[in-house]
């Protein structure tokens, strides 16, 4: 294309030599005939322009007309063409295409005075001449009824057309008789760029259409039909080409069908969707791989580190936190935390409703409006918060704070493929939560709440090496209902479970969290008092003693009765090296209790 390019411009430039000679010697005499002839040739134009609009208007095509002018256009002896629309067909049409508005003064002085004008542009090499038609609205039955289409009254002016001719051949036609020798050369040429035209237009078009077919591909669109009018192996490649991008299409489409299902609602697709679709494989393929990692950690908090780093090494979201609520309780506890602390309020942590994101289950950006959510105790800073949904059990709430409305803005476009990688996340928590909420449940005591001996079995090393390190000591306490065996013996198994229930309760709300209640047998109960004193687990003791034989237990028939506990008591290292060696000793000092009465606290003495 390039080799056609020069060797047109070099035979332009001698046929323009050629041409300047000739335009010499013809322009005094065939000047006005000239002029004449282009006036009278762009009336014509003008009328076959008219006549195509109003066939495009009356077949309701108008939005096509840019294709016909178009062809117009391309008339060799115009060199422009452009059609300006009136007032009055603005305000009933609108403006029309961008190149449809008056391009200087001579297009606005014909609006306004209706009369055709003409202007003769001349330089050294060129004579230029420019019409403008105007079109008046006319309503003679053996003519277009221009009233019908449009709300004007007879007269007024529709709109103008302009057109550009160049009529340089009155000086070419002048020297004709003075450098007719130098007419077979000109031939010659003409010949040439017949020739040259002829052989390689098809292969420039060749090429323009593949070039065309190529942008569109590079767009993602691959329903381009390549032509050629070449036979050979021009026609072969165009044929390879128009079946490869025939499968490109087919298969490119579904990929990119398949695509939309990981782009949120407001997303589009750019105008690069090859390198876009690579992105989004990529992105599948590390969630993939996030996804068969976690599947095989040991448990949810080390799957929450992974999502944590995620966060932070992938999209760098620097300030963030992560919490999981309680659906029942409507509490929530830190997931995750960063340095800069939490920004909502201590009391959304015991009612979650307070949070907004949580409350409304949707996201939360603090620039929509001013202190949006009245939960967040820091109101100068900038956040944005999302829900998250796990199970009907529980909930996640993602906060994420930002220096500027530039940095939240980013944060704000990552959080759709943050959802992503929660989405891979939630069957493997949810998994996680259903197997601690399993476990927990083998480790308690279905009746009571209280932990049961499995769950002591269990975790009594840890007690011991955390006891160990830490110089701590416990209280420990054995507890057996007197004559517990007479109340199911008397009264039924039902009763028995009443009383059974009643000591579990009130076991619960005499002791610390740092404390544990663990039901040791059918009518036996263990409590590990964490780092007490002598005296204040002898107090405890007591106020569960005294407290347990005030309950009344309702039998039937307007009956109730009271019953009453023994406890043994001893202490970690005091009375033994190990805890189940100091249990051992509780049991004993029970063992004693029991043999000399009962309804009594006795403390093991070694």
């Amino acid at each position: 294309m390039q080799a056609k390019t020069k060797l047109l411009i070099f035979t332009a430039l001698i046929l323009f030599g050629l041409g300047l000679a000739n335009l010499i010697n013809i322009f005094l005499n065939f000047r006005q005939s000239s002029i004449n002839n282009a006036v009278e040739k762009s009336k014509m134009v003008a009328s076959i322009v008219k006549d195509g609009l109003t066939a495009h208007m009356v077949n309701g095509i108008m939005p096509q007309r840019k294709y016909f002018l178009d062809q117009i256009s391309q008339n060799k002896e115009i060199e422009s063409l452009w059609i300006v629309r009136g007032e009055n067909v603005i305000k009933q049409h609108g403006a029309g295409l961008i190149d449809e508005t008056p391009q200087d003064s001579m297009d606005i002085d014909v609006l306004k005075t209706g009369k055709l004008e003409k202007k003769l542009t001349e330089s050294i090499d060129s004579i230029l001449l420019r019409v403008t038609i105007p079109y008046i609205a006319t309503n003679k039955p053996d003519a277009s009824n221009c009233l019908a289409c449009h709300d004007v009254q007879k007269g007024d002016v529709l709109g103008a057309i302009s057109m550009e001719f160049d009529i340089s051949k009155i000086r070419t036609d002048g020297v004709v008789s003075i450098f007719k020798i130098l007419t077979i050369n000109f031939l010659f040429v003409i010949i040439i760029l017949i020739l040259v035209n002829y052989y390689a237009t098809p292969y420039t078009k060749l090429f323009a259409n593949m070039q065309d077919g190529i942008t569109k591909a590079y767009r993602g669109d691959f329903t381009h039909i390549f032509k050629t009018t070449i036979t050979g192996d021009a026609k072969e490649i165009v044929e390879h080409l128009n079946t490869l991008f025939s499968k490109m299409q087919e298969n490119f489409g579904n990929i990119r069908h398949s695509l939309t299902v990981f782009t949120t609602k407001n997303e589009k697709f750019s105008d690069d969707p090859l390198t876009e679709a690579n992105q989004i494989i990529t992105e599948l393929s590390d969630i993939y791989k996030f996804k068969k990692t976690i599947e095989l950690d040991i448990s949810k908090n080390v799957v929450f580190k992974r999502i944590v780093n995620v966060f932070k090494n992938k999209y760098n979201i620097k300030h963030f936190s992560i919490y999981m609520i309680n659906d029942e309780k409507k509490t929530r506890e830190n997931v995750y935390l960063d340095t800069k602390g939490s920004i909502c309020t201590e009391s959304s942590f015991h009612n979650a409703l307070e949070c907004r994101a949580y409350r409304t289950e949707t996201d939360i950006i603090s620039t929509d409006f001013y202190q949006l959510c009245q939960g967040c105790e820091k109101s100068k800073e900038l956040y944005s918060c999302f829900f998250y949904n796990i199970n009907d059990d529980y909930s996640l709430v993602i906060s994420m704070t930002a220096k500027d409305k530039e940095e939240l803005k980013v944060i704000n476009e990552k959080i759709p493929h943050l959802r992503n990688y929660l989405e891979a996340a939630k069957p493997v928590i949810e998994s996680k939560l259903l197997m601690e909420k399993l476990r927990e449940n083998s480790l308690k005591d279905a009746m009571t709440g209280l932990y049961n001996r499995r769950f002591l079995e269990e975790f009594i090393s840890q007690f011991m090496y955390q006891a160990s390190r830490n110089n701590d000591t416990y209280h420990i306490m054995m507890l057996d209902i007197d004559y517990f065996k007479q109340i199911n013996d008397t009264y039924g198994h039902d009763v028995g479970d009443k009383v059974i229930v009643a000591i579990g309760h009130l076991l619960i709300k005499s002791i610390r969290n740092s404390d544990l209640a663990i039901r040791y047998g059918g009518e036996e109960f263990l409590i590990l008092l964490h780092n007490s004193t002598d005296e204040g687990a002898m107090l405890v003791a007591k106020n569960i003693h005294s407290a347990f034989a005030s309950i009344e237990f309702n039998v039937g028939q307007n009956e109730v009765i009271y019953k009453t506990l023994s406890i043994g008591i001893s202490k970690f290292p005091n009375d033994g090296e190990t805890i189940w060696e100091c249990i051992k000793c509780a049991d004993k000092a029970l063992y004693e209790a029991k043999n000399t009465g009962r309804n009594k606290i006795v403390k093991y003495i070694g």
